[in-house]
């Protein structure tokens, strides 16, 4: 029964945030807003619903480390899975702008992240903050549209379009409905699945942060997951890199932002291991987009396995520390000892011998 809602609560959350997308979408070129800036605000937030209906949905139901560890697992996991494996069926392209933009954003937004709950929480006005923070990057996104070229703007055009005269969603009352919707589909997509991750963390014997950092994380990622492997297979290499630095930072300033305003006067508090480790994994992981970014402006399949890989050991080392195995301290060991310094020299080497292309 909790594998049933588990995956009914995601399957509605996929099928809200799509039907949510589109009805804001068309409902906003009817007013007249260009396929750009929808682009940039609605659909570029609408893969991210699912993230913040589970984290909000979760505040609200008092599982504050499934909303926190929603955001910080799905950071890591967009990353170093979903590049890891849009990199392995075809190296992705990384486009000039992320490099100078894009990802120090995102490092900003996390290296924020990391200050504002160094004191163990992350209260009402923190997360006000971070919500102002994203009306404002969006703002800008918007402002610094204008100055895009006309290919670019085609290519929005292209691929979001208004809603043909005669067409059942041309009418704004049945946009409207699409969003009214997608919105209720979110809301019970999250509560069924909040439900289920609880039920899975009691039953597995581990925490609800470990849940939210691995399970639910992977979950509210789908979309994110559908948009960049389909973009890969496509040929459409920029996109599946955009499309996961776009959400990570969404999901800092977005995601916890309103998480933190409806937690009220109490905030959220931190759990300790996600301050110790999974932060810092998080960081680490933005980090690490910089020089395998910059190398010829490329993701090498060798580099998305590299991705995969730490993916997969992320997620055993977190499950061996949640049952305190024994092999527990020699995974660590082999690990801190041999295999993420063997990584940095090997990042090191690359960038050396190949200087960037920016």
């Amino acid at each position: 029964m909790n594998l049933l809602l588990f995956l009914g609560g995601l399957t509605l959350l996929v099928i809200g945030a799509d039907i949510l997308v589109r009805g804001a979408s068309k409902l906003a070129m009817s007013f007249g807003i260009s396929p750009l800036v929808v682009g940039l605000t609605i659909v570029a937030f609408g893969t991210s619903a699912p993230e913040v209906a589970v984290s909000v949905g979760a505040v609200l139901d008092g599982n504050a480390d499934i909303a926190i560890g929603n955001v910080v697992g799905s950071n890591i996991f967009n990353v170093l899975f979903i590049l890891g494996v849009s990199a392995l069926i075809t190296p992705l392209v990384v486009n000039i702008q992320l490099i100078r933009q894009e990802v120090p954003i995102m490092l900003g937004a996390s290296l924020l992240l990391l200050a504002l709950t160094l004191d163990g929480r992350l209260s009402f006005l923190d997360g006000g903050f971070l919500f102002a923070l994203l009306l404002a990057y969006t703002v800008f996104l918007v402002v610094q549209s204008r100055r895009e070229t006309q290919a670019a703007k085609d290519e929005f055009a292209e691929e979001i379009k208004p809603a043909q005269t005669g067409a059942w969603d041309s009418h704004w009352a049945v946009q409207i409905g699409l969003i009214a919707a997608g919105l209720v589909s979110l809301v019970f997509g999250s509560d069924y699945l909040v439900q289920a991750s609880v039920n899975f963390a009691k039953a597995m014997g581990v925490s609800d942060l470990v849940i939210g950092l691995t399970i639910v994380a992977a979950g509210t990622s789908m979309p994110e997951v559908a948009t960049s492997i389909t973009a890969a297979i496509k040929g459409e290499r920029d996109i599946a890199v955009g499309n996961v630095v776009g959400s990570n930072t969404f999901n800092i300033l977005g995601c916890l932002g309103l998480s933190g305003l409806v937690s009220g006067d109490l905030g959220l508090a931190m759990a300790p291991s996600l301050l110790a480790f999974d932060i810092w994994v998080m960081l680490a992981v933005a980090l690490a987009c910089l020089p395998v970014f910059m190398t010829g402006r490329e993701i090498a399949r060798w580099e998305g396995g590299v991705f995969l890989g730490y993916y997969i050991a992320y997620v055993a080392y977190l499950l061996l520390a949640a049952q305190q195995h024994d092999v527990l301290p020699v995974f660590s060991s082999v690990m801190m000892s041999f295999v993420v310094p063997l990584t940095v020299v090997t990042l090191v080497v690359v960038v050396i011998r190949r200087p960037s292309a920016a």
